[in-house]
Parts: structure tokens; sequence; C-alpha cells
């Protein structure tokens, strides 16, 4: 790849990529670059989702073989340690907690009234993470529409609302008006459950707007637990909080609740839908109890770093990130009960692994110290990113940005990318420039309903502060058509978080070079300018995480 392309690039991109100033690769870079191999991404794919490692689920030997496999490999490449006392690793504590059977729930209207509800198909009650036995007796309830608390929007589902005391039924959901990044952001449950609870809740009910099975919660819900043994990290419970309930009911549950207070649900829902808050006390009371077990489990992130060249700035990092944990085994399905990973997320792995390989071929390192961190849990909610995100083996001011690689879904020719994240800070430049001198356009994302910007590790980052993108495929097709999207949906039917998502599926390495070479190119402009990514100004994630 030779930098005399960024010329060419400049004149095949669009109008906005054509402003931008050509990226100047340095040749040593250039030709570390070239070096990427195809067959190295496939092999480390291929040995990560072996049938051996069974599915690697946080916290199992499976997990554990890759964790060494990724150690070993950065050992090779020089990498230094940069996890917890001089190791690679950084433990995280996970708890897998159990509701214990006798569990109860009842709703009564304003008479007094028990309400008709069947655990399972009506309601669901979820175990405490942090206390043992939790209840509640007759607490009012309240309906906080969406749940979102936003003064940066201008929009408060809880403004004028009290709920001391209650138990808070909210939809997720959000207002038309917001935007598609932000919307996804408004429903992520950490923060609906904290706003709940900072309102003086003492519980939260998740309710279904649509019809659809409630969640089964017979393999536990996941935690992560601080060093003090009490709960850091849940989307099921408040940290530091006395929180006493969390459920969730079916629409159809969710509808009689309402109407029972003589709330008109068509006209509510049209209101929140254009972002005028329905939220209103309701008749209804609640009660409920519940006991939980636990189960205790060490996992653990790798981290590794490489550092900086300048004096100035080599104490600071600019971290590449994948998960390494998936679903282990599960039920079968054709056949296949292990759930291998290899796109989700051995890919993501392998494409940090040689990222890693392009910097150790490199005499002269950039400015900025680079980290490279593998993390556990996402696939039980971000934990293991969540966990590193709060509590990073180094300094959290001094890690300036995130490039998260998780599923690329290399399964076609990388013709154009999606930033996830990046127009929220100047991190979009540096992606601009990077898709100019690889001949990449880059488009808006195909599928903003899906909420991917907050469904992977990048999102911890960005709730730390921390400016953070994910690219992911874009929609251009090779012959023209532009639907890649259609076709990576049909793939994702019949492969994500299955078992057939191994090694012996469909594969594009040659995709996975390209996908290698963009994402060094964006985080090693972040390594070597003056200046560290800032958010954008009046960007919503700024102002609402960006006060460091």
């Amino acid at each position: 790849m030779q930098t005399s392309l960024c010329l060419l690039a400049a004149l095949l991109l669009s109008t906005s990529a054509k402003a931008q100033a050509p990226l100047i690769v340095p040749k040593p870079v250039a030709a570390a670059l070239e070096q990427v191999q195809p067959a190295a991404i496939k092999a480390h794919i291929a040995y990560l989702a072996d049938d051996r490692l069974l599915g690697r689920k946080a916290g199992t030997p499976g997990y554990q073989m890759a964790v060494d496999y990724v150690t070993q490999q950065l050992k090779t490449l020089g990498v230094q340690p940069a996890g917890e006392g001089g190791t690679f690793i950084q433990k995280v504590r996970l708890r897998r907690a159990f509701l214990q059977p006798g569990a109860a729930f009842t709703a009564r209207d304003a008479q007094g009234a028990a309400m008709p509800l069947t655990a399972g198909p009506d309601y669901v009650v979820y175990p405490s993470p942090e206390l043992p036995a939790t209840s509640v007796k007759d607490a009012p309830l309240a309906f906080a529409g969406f749940g979102i608390n936003a003064p940066e929007l201008g929009y408060d589902d809880y403004a004028g609302l009290d709920v001391k005391g209650k138990v808070v039924m909210i939809v997720r959901g959000a207002p038309r008006t917001f935007a598609s990044t932000v919307a996804s952001a408004s429903q992520d449950l950490a923060g609906l459950l904290k706003a709940a609870i900072n309102h003086g809740a003492v519980g939260l009910i998740l309710a279904s707007a649509h019809a659809g099975a409630l969640p089964d919660l017979k393999n536990g819900t996941y935690s992560v637990l601080g060093a003090d043994g009490k709960v850091a990290v849940s989307r099921t419970f408040a940290p530091g909080s006395r929180q006493q309930f969390y459920g969730a009911v079916s629409a159809a549950t969710l509808q009689r609740l309402l109407q029972a207070s003589g709330l008109d649900t068509t006209q509510a829902f049209a209101a929140m839908r254009n972002g005028k808050p329905a939220s209103a006390g309701l008749k209804t009371t609640i009660s409920a109890s519940a006991q939980a077990t636990y189960q205790d489990i060490e996992s653990y992130n790798v981290v590794g770093k490489f550092v900086g060249s300048d004096a100035k700035l080599l104490d600071e990092y600019v971290v590449h990130s994948a998960h390494l944990d998936h679903l282990g085994v599960a039920a079968p399905v054709r056949g296949d009960s292990i759930y291998n990973g290899a796109h989700d997320n051995a890919s993501g792995v392998a494409c940090v692994l040689e990222i890693a390989k392009v910097y150790s071929r490199l005499k002269d390192r950039p400015k900025r110290s680079m980290l490279f961190v593998f993390m556990t849990g996402e696939e039980l909610g971000l934990l293991g990113s969540s966990a590193f995100a709060a509590n990073p083996t180094v300094p959290k001011a001094k890690i300036v940005s995130d490039i998260n690689m998780d599923m690329p879904t290399i399964i076609a020719p990388l013709l154009s990318v999606v930033a996830l994240g990046a127009p929220h800070s100047t991190l979009i430049e540096c992606v601009k420039k990077a898709c100019a001198y690889m001949v990449l356009d880059l488009e808006p994302d195909p599928e903003p309903e899906q909420n991917r910007f907050i469904r992977s590790d990048q999102y911890s980052f960005v709730t730390a502060g921390i400016p953070a993108l994910h690219l992911k495929y874009g929609n251009k097709t090779a012959d023209g058509r532009n639907n890649l999207s259609e076709d990576v949906q049909k793939w994702r039917a019949a492969t994500y978080h299955k078992p057939q998502d191994d090694i012996n599926g469909r594969f594009d390495f040659e995709a996975g070079r390209k996908y290698v070479q963009l994402c060094f190119l964006v985080g090693y402009q972040v390594a070597q300018a003056p200046a560290r990514p800032q958010w954008n100004k009046g960007d919503f994630f700024g102002q609402r995480y960006g006060q460091r």
C-alpha cells in the first residue's frame, strides 16, 4: 500500500471525504500494513473457535484456553503486560444470581382486588445480585413512560412524577424526535434503572410494548462484583442502593395495569412517541418477595501495551478492544450444541492481535501508548468492558479513545464501512482520512433500529467519558446493488448466536485484512495527533459523560 494512493482515494470518495487533507502514512508504516496476512487472521479464528474451547463462555476452562492463547500471542509480539500486578490479566468477579422457588408477585387494583397473573407468561421476577432476600409490600405503582431522564435534550419522563417509595414501570423505547444513537443510549437498562432509583423508587418493572415471551431466568442473571464484594456493574440492580425489586411484565399485563387506572394506552403511547411524556401515578399497588442464591465466578480481561515514543504523550493510551467470550455450550441447533463464536467474536480478537503485530514491526513507535484489551462477559451484558472502563489498569483520565472490534462480519469484500459512535467526536475525522487512504466509502448505519451502538463494548468506554467507535461493514457491493445489509441479515438469521458460527462458515479473509488495516490507521492517527480526541460541541454523549 503506497502513500500515493491517498491522492487517488481523495478523488474517488464522497464530497465530504474530498475535503479532508490526505492521510500521509510513513513508508515504514505502510510497509508494515502490507504485511498483514489473511491466513494469520484465519489461524487465530480457527484456534479460538475450535470445539476444544467449548464456546469460550466466561469463567469456563474453554475461556481460560482463549485467555492463555491471547496472552501467549501478545508475549510473542513483544507486547508488555498491562494488567494487574505486572501480569496480562485483570480479574473480573462475576456473580451469577438464581431465583429460588417461592417468589411472589401480586398486583392489586384500586379496590384492593388481586389481578389474576401467572408467573412466566404474565410476569417474571428477577433475583437480586446483592440482597439474598427482597420484598415490597403494597408499594404504589407509577408509570414513567420510557423512563428517560435527559435534561440535555429537554426531556424528562420523571418531571412532576413522585416515585419515592414506589415501584416504577417503564416501556423500553424512545421518542421519534431522538437521533438514532441517542435513542439507543436512552434505552440502556443500567441507565434506566439508575434513573428510577435516583428518583427514590424501590423497584423497577420493565414492560414489553409488543407481544412476545418474557425472559427465561432459569440460567440465572450476571453482574460484576467489586473488590468490596458489592455489586459494581449490573443491569438489574443499581449499585450502592437497597433496591428491593426488579421484574418484567408482558404487553398484555402492561395494558391491564394501565387500564386499571383509567389510562388511555393508545393516547399515552402516541404522545410518548411524539416526545411528550405521559407519566402518571397509578391506582395499582405491588407486593413482591424473592430469595436469591449465588454462584461467584472468576473470569479475566487480557490487557497488553506498547509504550509510546513521545515523552509528553506516552502516558496517554489509545485502546484497541475486542471481546473474547462467547456463549459456551447450549441448546443444540441442527445437531450441534457448541456455540463456537467464530465471527462473534474470534474475528474481532484476531483483528486486534494482527494490529498489535503491525505495531510490533515498527521501529519507530507512535507518540501515544497503545493498549490492547480483550474483554470477558460481553455476551452477559458488556460486563468485562464495564468493569475495565470503570476501573482500568491504567489511569482512566489517560485513556483518550477506544476503537472496538466486534464481529466485523467479514463475509464479503469490504468496500464501505459504518463508524458507529465516531460522528459524536473528532474521531470521525480520523475515520474519514483512513477510509480515503483505503479507498473505502463511509456510510450511515443501514440498520439503526438494531441499536448496535449500545450493544457492544465501545459503549462502556463512552459511558466512562471516553470517545469511542465501532467500525462495521457498510452496504456497498461489487455489483453496484449496494444491498450488503440484506445479505448480512440473511446470514445472521442462519448463523448469529448459533453453533453454525464456526470456522467452516462463510468468510472473506481478505476483507479481514482490509479491516485490520483500516482500524490500525484510525488508531495510529489518534496516537500521533498533538491533541487527544474531543467530543463535539454540544454533543449529547459529551454533555452527559464527557466531564472527566
